[in-house]
């Protein structure tokens, strides 16, 4: 290990290089991961056509179970985030990424050539859930990873900007799995889009990952987890307090830290999903919209979302993560009721929903771009892919993956049209409180090396706002 030291010092102070392979290699993975899940979502209805028609079951409980298998692939991502995590905190980040990878990229490319239900019967859904399940492994392993490489390579009073390019590339992810439905919808025959056609945007992740693992068997070793490996003393600023003996969080604290990242993400995961993903099925099966025209709908929300992300980081490290972040969730809090309303009413005009659903995306976009970093922030080195995986797949498990399903089926039950609004904004509500948390000055702070507590802010009468907290690291 002697020479592990000089190699972080030489890969901190070299050229911008290292950086910017970095945003690369951490991005691609993310794009091709949220390019399929967009693609899963937005094919919802045929692939419950073809994988999940029994004799005699109606379309909307095909559909249901069709967002089953997708919420089942969600609640093994904080499996696959505990594993990788643990051995890209051991063994580092390259590594672990470039595993994750060819995970994602060998079971998305398989789903493309798998029988349906017509052809093997009952062996149909079994198998594709089963590919959900190595999709929803792979995917836990791949935020924390990709979070971490982007915000430790990220240059002082940057690391927002840095870590919005994973929320950036899964707006370009899902953009592109937009775009890719939408192309073929309108290029094929309804008959042949369910017959063949859906299977062409998975077979297309085969090239798109070698592309993918090619830039990330080129990135260096992150300088933090170098300096980790290395045993230097790392205090992470000069005022910060003296680490735990072996520079570790307990288990306890990293648990604490763990539930408050998830309810701060809740937000971001129910909204992000229910206006970006689960809108297509939405629109047709409750307000009877065509395929196109739902399609449509969700690229100009994913294109408002895409488009605040890298805007939203870059605020966050001048103003700070909780300001950007409570005004997005704030703002879908009180505006999903009134934008689902927009939606349904038949004489509102083309253009004002579209304007609509594009300012729906883009406060999505508001809690998206400081949301990495925020992350990051939270956890030590020692600690910190474990634990930023983790939280995302907590949450996204529990707000996300569940979110197609939860709303079908109270629609369902209900029939009341409004329910995505009611989910958008009351986890919202719920995720504005636990930003108001946040200190206001964690993004002027290096990224934590040492043990402690998550730095929490205790505001005080005539003081401003977030810089009275106590940092308890």
């Amino acid at each position: 290990m002697s020479s592990t030291p000089p190699a972080a010092t030489t890969g901190a102070t070299r050229s911008p290089a290292p950086p910017r392979r970095a945003l690369v290699a951490g991005s691609v993975g993310n794009f091709i991961e949220w390019y399929e899940f967009g693609v899963y979502g937005y094919f919802a209805t045929v692939i419950a056509a073809n994988f999940f028609s029994a004799n005699g079951g109606s379309d909307l409980e095909s559909l249901v179970k069709t967002y089953a298998s997708f919420a089942l692939a969600f609640f093994f991502r904080p499996v696959g985030a505990a594993l990788f995590g643990r051995v890209g905190d051991r063994f580092g980040r390259k590594p672990t990424l470039v595993l994750v990878l060819l995970l994602m990229t060998v079971s998305t490319t398989l789903i493309g050539v798998l029988p349906t239900y017509a052809t093997v019967g009952a062996a149909a859904p079994w198998l594709l859930t089963l590919l959900r399940i190595f999709q929803g492994l792979s995917a836990g392993g791949e935020f924390g990873g990709a979070v971490s490489v982007m915000t430790e390579f990220a240059p002082p009073g940057r690391r927002g900007l840095y870590g919005a390019w994973q929320s950036f590339t899964v707006g370009l992810g899902l953009l592109a799995g937009a775009g890719m439905a939408a192309l073929l919808a309108t290029a094929l025959t309804e008959s042949a889009l369910t017959d063949w056609g859906w299977r062409i945007p998975f077979l297309l992740t085969l090239p798109l990952g070698l592309v993918a693992l090619w830039v990330r068997l080129r990135l260096d070793e992150t300088p933090e987890f170098v300096r980790e490996q290395g045993g230097e003393s790392a205090s992470g600023a000069a005022d910060a307090p003296s680490a735990a003996p072996d520079g570790k969080p307990s288990a306890a604290e990293t648990a604490k830290a763990i539930l408050l990242g998830a309810g701060r993400l809740m937000g971001w995961s129910a909204a992000g999903y229910t206006f970006l993903v689960v809108m297509p099925s939405y629109l047709q099966a409750t307000l009877d919209a065509s395929f196109q025209q739902a399609l449509l709908a969700t690229v100009v929300a994913n294109a408002g979302f895409t488009a605040m992300i890298l805007p939203a980081g870059r605020l966050s490290d001048r103003l700070g993560r909780r300001t950007v972040m409570l005004t997005g969730a704030l703002l879908i809090a009180v505006l999903s009721w009134p934008l689902l309303n927009l939606l349904q009413a038949p004489d509102t005009s083309t253009a004002v929903k579209g304007a609509g659903v594009f300012a729906a995306g883009a406060a999505v976009g508001m809690l998206a771009g400081p949301g990495p970093a925020m992350l990051s922030e939270m956890f030590p080195t020692s600690v910190r892919y474990t634990g930023l995986g983790l939280t995302y797949a907590l949450s996204n498990a529990v707000f996300s993956g569940s979110a197609g399903l939860i709303i079908t089926e109270l629609v369902k039950r209900t029939g009341d049209v409004d329910i995505p609004a009611y989910y958008a904004a009351a986890t919202c509500a719920v995720s504005a409180l636990a930003l108001w948390t946040l200190r206001g000055d964690d993004h002027l702070r290096p990224l934590r090396r040492t043990a402690g507590t998550e730095r929490i802010a205790t505001p005080e009468p005539g003081t401003a706002s977030g810089t009275t907290g106590k940092a308890a690291e």
